[in-house]
């Protein structure tokens, strides 16, 4: 018997299992997430209900953050503006959290879930956000002048690839997020927040 366990309310719609009942590559990569973070995220809890969902959706997952022309800190830019839109409350807390540790700047993701357009970002960085917005909100709508956009602001071809790839998942995630009601973990919700004197 495992001394791990899964949060019961990582989510409220569908039944969290229990961690030995799930199969071991899902233990481990649970295990191993769980030592890095210092606690297990509720979206893995969530996403052991269906373990072949579980793997295509951190597979992808990790290829967004690991294989990326983007710095991590736009990643989570990305991630937060999307959530943001979206109205997703596990993203919007969990994502804000990695932003905020990966900008070093205490304020940005809640400028990012608020109004992204005024957030204190780059005008490149702008330009990356209104085109991940607009695929989340009017994909219909996407153009080639939005790409060329990117590109004149000195966004790759393989970094304009990330952008859409980044924003496609987050919105996948967001959903399910929502569907499921998904909770943030408590631990999320004061990571790496400004100090008071």
């Amino acid at each position: 018997m495992s001394e791990q366990t899964l949060d019961d309310d990582a989510m409220r719609r569908f039944p969290v299992p229990d961690f030995d009942d799930i199969p071991e590559d899902l233990q481990a990569r649970i295990a191993e997430e769980t030592e890095r973070a210092g606690f297990t995220p509720n979206v893995f809890s969530a996403f052991a209900y269906k373990p072949s969902h579980f793997r295509a959706f951190f597979d992808y997952h990790d290829a967004l953050v690991e294989d990326t022309a983007l710095d991590r800190d736009e990643v989570e830019m990305i991630v937060v503006a999307v959530s943001g839109v979206n109205h997703c409350y596990y993203c919007n807390v969990a994502h804000g959290a990695l932003l905020r540790i990966y900008s070093k700047n205490p304020k940005l993701a809640d400028q990012l879930v608020a109004n992204y357009r005024q957030a204190d970002v780059s005008e490149r960085q702008l330009v990356m956000l209104d085109v991940a917005v607009k695929l989340t909100e009017e994909p219909a709508k996407v153009t080639e002048r939005d790409i060329e956009d990117l590109r004149e602001v000195g966004y790759s071809e393989e970094a304009i690839w990330d952008i859409a790839s980044v924003t496609a998942f987050f919105n996948l995630s967001n959903r399910m997020a929502m569907f499921a009601d998904m909770r943030p973990n408590d631990e999320f919700h004061g990571m790496a927040r400004a100090k008071r004197e």
